[in-house]
């Protein structure tokens, strides 16, 4: 299949878009397995376009040993069995289009799976051939090469090479099932630019490229120097992450987009240790956007989210690109526990929401957080799947709390998820009060309170953001207020004490994080306002008389 000239153009469509991501095995399951896949994505296309969402972005469905979760590709060109077949991905593309959405697919340049044909291949060769120049083959080191060639540690835990039979050592950042590529190597650069093209003559809107950060590796591969690297991950430079030479492949893979009808888009999954870094992947002939982790890191504060907001929007803007806002994603434990968990942790994650959705750029919700879904941290030891469980010694139980199945419907699991008794995580019975069905009709619960702002946002005009000084909004000296306005008139309010707060009234009420039965009442003639501790809060500028 390949895509009509005649595609609908929305220019820049990317630099405010709601991107909502959807990992495919928990999200629907169409054929009654247990296990999500695409033809239960496209069932739910409904559900997404009604949220208000402007596109979704699917994680890995291609043929793979699923090691780690389908981020080992065996073939980057065929779907696996699990989720269906090519022509149910095409489909999907075209079924997405329908409902007014656009999809984006993740792609996974810096390593293959380890039953990839071409490391298969590089396993039956010899040391020096060209099979083996594809990936990082070297000889170890100490006495008859028993030690790896460097210091260089897995993301997963333990070292980050493996010695094959023949004695030479083969690179991999994460699990030995995912072996480096050789980004040295023309071969693989021309295989990459392959793959996009066969993506986006099956219409896909763009990519998420994963590890965007790492296939250029320090010349000669010299020693990082301390163990533990992993913690440092995004803060310090390492030899092997976010090296000059990665943006050449991406002007190239630039190149490729700008070549198709449509503004088809690449966002990076980059970790840099520091915004100004992070920045050189959305220079004008690079990627259209990257993942903000250090928002995402950013401790429940006014002062820690201003500077974190303030940083983002001044070296995006010097680089004309868009901030990406994101809380939670498919590698992160959920927002909502890691903002302190139960009823205090969802109070301050729909608060997050409304100051995520009201800050200019694009923002990123990851499947579930509109339901307000907490992580799962009482999965048991035997379901646990995600490798650096193994890796670290069955010390880190991974990322599987964040990637149980979404519940849809029914007091017990699987919730709608499935027809099969049993799905590929269990699912908590605390859930029933999660489901979407549940929550529909409550014009309180936390998929209302998403459906109603990213209806509003749709609203919401320009780049440029306004702070507002806490002492001219009448709340004093305190530094748990954090307020904006944004061009249109909008005012964003977040309470982040664990106090009430009064201010001055900006304007009329719009919208707030916190249920009607559950705040203070609105008096559109009150001069002042009380915020509930904890929350959020959009207002008109221009007040009602």
């Amino acid at each position: 299949m390949s895509v009509a000239d005649d595609r609908t153009v929305s220019v820049d469509w990317w630099r405010d878009a709601v991107i909502y991501q959807v990992y495919v095995r928990s999200f629907a399951d169409g054929n009654g397995d247990g296990v999500g896949d695409l033809a239960g994505v496209r069932q739910r296309l409904g559900y997404l376009a009604d949220l208000g969402v402007d596109a979704i972005w699917l994680t890995p469905f291609y043929t793979s040993p699923m090691v780690d979760g389908g981020y080992d590709v065996a073939d980057y060109r065929t779907v696996d069995p699990l989720f269906g077949d090519l022509a149910e991905s095409e489909r999907l593309l075209e079924d997405a289009r329908a409902h007014g959405l656009r999809t984006i697919v993740d792609i996974v340049p810096n390593h293959t799976s380890s039953a990839h044909s071409w490391f298969i291949a590089a396993l039956g060769a010899a040391p020096g051939s060209a099979e083996r120049d594809r990936y990082i083959f070297r000889d170890g080191t100490g006495q008859g090469g028993e030690d790896p060639p460097n210091d260089w540690e897995s993301v997963f835990g333990g070292p980050a090479w493996t010695r094959v039979a023949d004695g030479q050592w083969y690179l991999h950042l994460f699990d030995p099932e995912q072996p480096d590529l050789n980004w040295e190597n023309s071969e693989v650069r021309a295989e990459f630019a392959d793959i996009l093209r066969f993506w986006l003559d099956r219409g896909v809107d763009g990519f998420r490229i994963d590890v965007a950060h790492g296939m250029i590796k320090a010349a000669g591969l010299p020693d990082v120097g301390y163990a533990e690297q992993i913690e440092l991950l995004g803060s310090t430079e390492l030899p092997y992450f976010d090296q000059d030479g990665v943006h050449e492949i991406y002007r190239e893979w630039r190149k490729i987009l700008d070549s198709y009808p449509g503004e088809r888009i690449a966002v990076a999954e980059a970790w840099a240790p520091s915004a100004q870094r992070l920045a050189n992947y959305l220079r004008p002939d690079e990627l259209h956007q990257a993942f903000n982790f250090h928002y995402v890191d950013t401790e429940w504060s006014a002062t820690g989210f201003r500077k974190a907001i303030d940083e983002s929007l001044r070296t995006v803007a010097e680089v004309g690109a868009p901030a990406t806002w994101v809380l939670s994603n498919h590698d992160l434990q959920r927002h909502v526990t890691r903002y302190g968990d139960g009823a205090r942790g969802l109070r301050r994650a729909r608060a997050a929401a409304l100051l995520n959705l009201a800050l200019p750029g694009s923002a990123y919700l990851y499947q579930g957080e509109e339901l307000g879904l907490p992580e799962v941290t009482d999965l048991p030891d035997e379901v646990l799947v995600d490798p650096k469980w193994v890796r670290s010694g069955y010390t880190d139980r991974g990322r599987d709390g964040c990637r149980v199945p979404l519940p849809w419907a029914g007091t017990s699991a699987p919730f709608d998820f499935s027809q099969a008794a049993d799905t590929w995580l269990p699912q908590p019975a605390s859930w029933a009060d999660y489901t979407v069905a549940a929550q529909r009709e409550d014009p309180d619960s936390t998929l209302a309170l998403y459906r109603t702002a990213l209806s509003l946002r749709r609203g919401f005009a320009g780049t440029e953001l306004r702070w507002l000084d806490p002492v001219r909004l009448g709340a004093g000296d305190t530094d748990e207020l954090l307020a904006f306005e944004r061009e249109g008139g909008l005012v964003c309010t977040v309470n982040f004490g664990p106090s009430t707060v009064e201010i001055t009234r900006p304007g009329t009420l719009v919208l707030a994080s916190y249920p009607a039965a559950g705040g203070e009442s609105d008096d559109p003639g009150a001069q002042t306002v009380t915020l509930p501790a904890e929350s959020a809060v959009w207002w008109t500028a221009t007040r009602d008389e």
